[in-house]
């Protein structure tokens, strides 16, 4: 699909029909074509890439469904996606704004610093040790943040911003969430412990467009308005949409944290980093991102996005699954139809209804590919 090339597909047959353009479609893609394999990928949407997209302006590469940095401390799949697209050293270090007051993040040595003048890890251990409330199990996200880092953390760089992010309070989602954001006792700033970190040069546009070269690709097309021709073209499905759409919400709907993003073009330098979290409930947007510092470039303008809380229904774009009891539970009951769902694969976030971030993505869609060369 070199300079995304379309080809039109009615009549012909082929290995594979992968619905949906983005990461794990476009990996199995990958596989199929070099495998031997005919492949079709349509995608409702006029893009390639799903949520990972970049559209170029001037120059400036916008993440357009909010900044993915691509991490993974597992050598084989950074010299996978290293075939397509030579990678930046970028190290995601965001700030946090609560109150007009910047801190160090994520928690370290200098937001300790920042906030109560240590120094040293053992000046922290102690620190920490002091202000932790004690629950011996807790059972929900703000009782884990609350015996972890106690009550003047938790308010300054998780209540609110998490309360926002979810769009429900912190008591009722599960800790699983919170337990990703690391807590450091040194002066690391980097968000992600990974070995290998970076940002395709170009954008991710252009590494998934020739991850994708040799398959058919047909954008525009709502797989579920176009079913019956769609089927007949393959016997084999690889479907990355949402799982209770694939059987017609069957079980009712699960629900997604989804977002409004609101980008402008401004002059100057905006912010002097490519993250800031707004971390104060009043602030109505949850962080601001400045693209250009994703490549660092030297631009005397700049383009920059408000992520913005917006209410789940079925007709917004879907971003993070929650996996509370009462969603886990429907999941369940979608995930039992699937398996007898005879020559459809389900794989990705939305199919499997669960968080992956990009290196995971790949890897599922390799060992999915592998079951059924094996």
């Amino acid at each position: 699909m070199k300079d995304q090339a379309i080809k039109r597909s009615f009549g012909m047959k082929y290995d594979f029909l992968i619905v949906g353009a983005g990461l794990f479609g476009s990996v199995f893609a990958e596989h199929a074509i070099r495998n031997g394999k005919s492949v079709l990928i349509v995608d409702k949407r006029e893009h390639i890439g799903g949520n990972c997209y970049t559209k170029n302006k001037e120059g400036i590469n916008i993440h357009v469904y909010g900044p993915h940095i691509f991490h993974t401390s597992n050598e084989k799949i950074w010299d996978y996606v290293n075939q397509f697209s030579r990678f930046n050293h970028f190290r995601y270090s965001p700030k946090v704004n609560y109150k007009g007051d910047i801190y160090s993040f994520p928690i370290n040595l200098m937001t300790l610093n920042q906030l109560w003048g240590i120094k040293t890890p053992d000046e922290a251990k102690k620190k920490l040790e002091e202000v932790r409330v004690k629950i011996d199990k807790p059972k929900n996200l703000e009782e884990w943040a609350l015996s972890q880092v106690g009550e003047e953390v938790y308010e300054i760089f998780i209540k609110g911003y998490t309360s926002k992010q979810w769009m429900r309070s912190p008591k009722d989602l599960p800790a699983s969430i919170i337990k990703r954001l690391p807590i450091r006792l040194t002066y690391d700033e980097n968000y992600f412990n990974d070995s290998f970190q970076g940002i395709p040069i170009g954008g991710y546009t252009g590494l998934i467009n020739n991850m994708i070269d040799g398959s058919d690709v047909e954008l525009g097309v709502d797989f579920f308005k176009d079913r019956d021709r769609l089927q007949k073209v393959s016997k084999n499905i690889v479907y990355t949409g949402k799982i209770d759409e694939y059987f017609n919400y069957e079980f009712g709907d699960l629900e997604y944290r989804t977002q409004k993003f609101l980008t402008k073009r401004v002059d100057g330098d905006f912010q002097g980093t490519a993250g800031v979290n707004y971390t104060d409930i009043k602030v109505p947007f949850t962080r601001i991102i400045e693209h250009k510092h994703f490549e660092f470039l030297k631009k005397d303008f700049s383009y920059v996005t408000r992520d913005y809380p917006d209410k789940w229904n079925r007709e917004k774009t879907p971003y993070y699954p929650i996996n509370d009891d009462k969603n886990t539970d429907i999941y369940k009951k979608y995930k039992m139809l699937s398996k007898k769902e005879a020559g459809v694969i389900f794989g990705g976030r939305l199919a499997e209804y669960r968080y992956f971030d990009m290196h995971q993505v790949i890897g599922s869609a390799m060992n999915k590919f592998k079951k059924i060369e094996d």
